[in-house]
Order: C-alpha cells, then structure tokens, then sequence
C-alpha cells in the first residue's frame, strides 16, 4: 500500500480523522486538516479504492457522495466540498449481524450484565430487548471497529418465548438515540435450550419438544382470543403478541436441529405467521424443504465448538448449501457466543467451504436488512441510504490480516484504527 496522509475535521464538535491514501505500515501519519460542516450540509466524496455493489461484487469508486448522513450519490455528481481519499483500499456498507445478544448478555461483565434470559417463566413474551441493552457492552465497540454498523439483539432462548428483538446501531451511548426498530421479532425457541433450563435444572414444565410446541400453539391462540374481543382486560403477555398476529413482525425461532427446524415451519404456516428460521445448524439436512417454505434463513454460529448434541451436524457448509439452493441466508454471529467483530470471518470461512462469494458478502450486508426489514435504511451502498461504511485495507474474503481502518456511520467517523 501506498503511504498517505490522514488529515482532521470536526464531525457534530468531535475530532476526527480522515485518510488520504493508505496506512503507513500499522500507522497512519497526520499532516494537515480540513474544516467540515456537517450542520450546514457540506457534501463529503469519498474518492479512490474498490466498493461493493448490492449485487456482492467488487468495482472501482466512480466516488460517493455523502450529505446530511445520507448517501446522496454514486459518481460523479457535481462539485465537492470535501474529499476523503481511499486509495488501495475497501468499502464495504455497514455490516450487519442479524442475530446476537450483544448489549443484552455483555461479553465481559458475568451475572451482573446478562440480561437475555428471564427463567421465571416459559413465556416471556412482555420482555423487549431494547430495555436490556447497554451501548458500554464492550462488545458493541468491538463490533464497531470491525465495521458492524448495525444489529439485531434481544432475548435468549431459554425460554420458549423469550420476548422482543431491537434493531440499534452500534454508535451511540443511548439506545433510544441508536434504535432503527425498538420491536423488531418476537423471539421463540425450540428444541434443546428450554428443555434444558426448566426442565432439567428447574424441573418443571416444559421437559419435551411437543410440550414447547402446545406452549407456542396456546400464546397463538390465546392471543388470537384477545384481539378478536371488544375492550378486554389488559394482559402484557398478549398484547405483545398482536403484531405477530398481524404480521407487522416475525416470529424469529431458534432451531438448530432438522426437526424442530420444520417445527417452526410448521407453527408459522398453521397460523400463517411470518417466520425467520434462526441457527438453522442442521438446515443441510433438509435444505430443499426450507426452500420449499419461502422463509429465510440466518445461519450460525458455524465458527466454534459443539457444546451440546444439537450442534453434532454444524458445518461451514450449510451457508452454501442453502443459498445455492436459493434459499435468502444470512449470516450471524450470536454474539457474544462469537464475537461480532468475527462476522465478516464467518462469511468468508462460510465462501471458502462452498457459499458463492457474492452471496457471502451480501449475507452480512444487504441480505440480513432485507429481512430485519430495514433495507430501505442500510445493508448496500446506495443513493438515499443511511451513509454506513466498513472501510478495510484488503479484503477480508481473501486476507485473514484485513483490518477495519475506518468506520462511519450516518456520515460520522465514528472509528478509526491509528
């Protein structure tokens, strides 16, 4: 790479840096700095380096123009009132995991910050993940320097139900300032995990797969009888469950095994319910049936070990195998079961063991978006989206030493690596 400069410029009253070129060595030098407004509108380009379309593939910068935290266009487009440049270098969207806990269950802080799974009860539905998260998690600062600008977290999967995902950026220090969707998905859970934390360790109710499922098919119902009635006595439980009903959000249902896989199926055509199949580690095993159902799927953790019997099948393959298929996959971390600032690593180890390339950039871009169902926001580089960027050295489907130099988000520079 060549050397550069890395010059300053106040985004909203805060330094920060911008390049010109490439890194020296693992430094950057700074010579000069520049005055940028972004109050008044002052357009940005960033100039230079390889971009990612929506389409997963890699093309020169025509130039990007950013204004007001949007991107305003692709090429060029005008005069210019500032330029980064990227030379050599790699811009990716914002990447986005689809599925962890992170700010939910806190990678570092025990008892103490783990806030994913209230055993009390089997349902949970009332819970909202948005009123556990804390922007300090480490984690998030780690997923921000890797360039995860966005994310779904929320409640674990001890329970059946476990409550409501929320989808945040990975930049703020409130997450009501960071939130894109405070209820994103009603989280559910099948199989191994609520067998295990009611009924082995607490002995009660649910202890088997078919009584897990007569809990989902209850809430269903009885949530049904609710909304149906005129004015009736409130109940938390079910009045959360009402935008399933009316398919304003998902079921998002972890399934890591073949059978309760099709469980999950089965529940959200019984009731003609919206439905991401989360995990999906056994997803190889019956790919053309999952296709068959129309859901998506966001797989993973596939990097990691095989902690319980559920996991025996796990493979880099299943990524592949199932997009192949046509089916829409994402990729996930489950964070912080993997550390989010090993997404983009997933993908690549999930590309070298069969995923086609474009499809493993857009598993941790465009494609979780499209089913968190904010894509009109971010996941690809386009005019009038959220102006998110990963900005990388190499790229990191070919390099393991590809480091995040630069992250932006909504047209801050809210990172860089010096």
């Amino acid at each position: 790479m060549k050397r550069g400069y890395a010059g300053s410029y106040p985004f909203l009253g805060e330094m920060v840096w911008f390049y010109s070129g490439a890194a020296f060595g693992n430094r950057l030098v700074k010579n000069r700095s520049i005055r940028y407004n972004r109050g008044r509108g002052d357009r940005v380009l960033l100039k230079g380096g390889i971009y990612l379309t929506e389409e997963g593939v890699l093309k020169e910068n025509p130039g990007i123009y950013i204004r007001n935290g949007k991107i305003e266009a692709i090429g060029f487009h005008g005069e210019d009132d500032h330029v980064i440049h990227l030379d050599g270098m790699f811009i990716f969207p914002g990447f986005i995991d689809a599925h962890c806990h992170t700010g939910v269950e806190e990678q570092d802080m025990g008892f103490e910050g783990n806030d994913i799974n209230d055993v009390g009860d089997p349902n949970q539905a009332d819970v909202r993940g948005i009123d556990g998260f804390n922007p300090f998690d480490t984690g998030v600062k780690e997923a921000l320097e890797a360039g995860v600008t966005t994310i779904h977290t929320g409640p674990g999967s001890a329970n059946c139900i476990g409550g409501t995902f929320t989808i945040v950026k990975t930049h703020g220090t409130v997450v009501d300032e960071m939130v894109l969707v405070k209820d994103s998905a009603m989280k559910i859970a099948f199989g191994e995990n609520p067998k295990r934390f009611h009924g082995e360790r607490q002995g009660k109710s649910p202890f088997t797969r078919p009584k897990i499922m007569a809990i989902h098919r209850e809430q269903i119902m009885r949530s049904q009888d609710y909304g149906s009635r005129d004015n009736p006595t409130f109940d938390a439980k079910l009045a959360a469950f009402l935008p399933v009903l009316d398919q304003t959000i998902p079921l998002k249902a972890h399934c890591h095994r073949a059978d309760d896989i099709a469980s999950a199926i089965r529940l959200a055509k019984e009731f003609h319910l919206r439905l991401t199949l989360d995990h999906v580690t056994e997803g190889h095993l019956i790919a053309e049936y999952i296709r068959d159902s129309g859901f998506p799927a966001i797989v993973g953790p596939s990097f990691g070990g095989r902690p319980k019997i559920e996991l025996k099948n796990k493979t880099y393959k299943t990524a592949g195998i199932l997009s192949n298929l046509g089916v829409k996959v994402a990729i996930m971390t489950d964070a912080p079961v993997i550390p989010l600032d090993h997404l983009p690593l997933c993908a690549a180890l999930a590309v070298r063991d069969g995923m086609k390339r474009e499809d493993g950039y857009r598993a941790i871009t465009i494609v979780p978006a499209e089913i968190m169902g904010v894509d009109h926001r971010v996941g690809s580089i386009a005019p009038g989206k959220d102006a998110d960027f990963a900005i990388y050295d190499k790229d990191f489907m070919d390099r393991v030493d590809a480091r995040c130099l630069m992250t932006i988000v909504e047209g801050e520079v809210v990172y860089e690596a010096i």
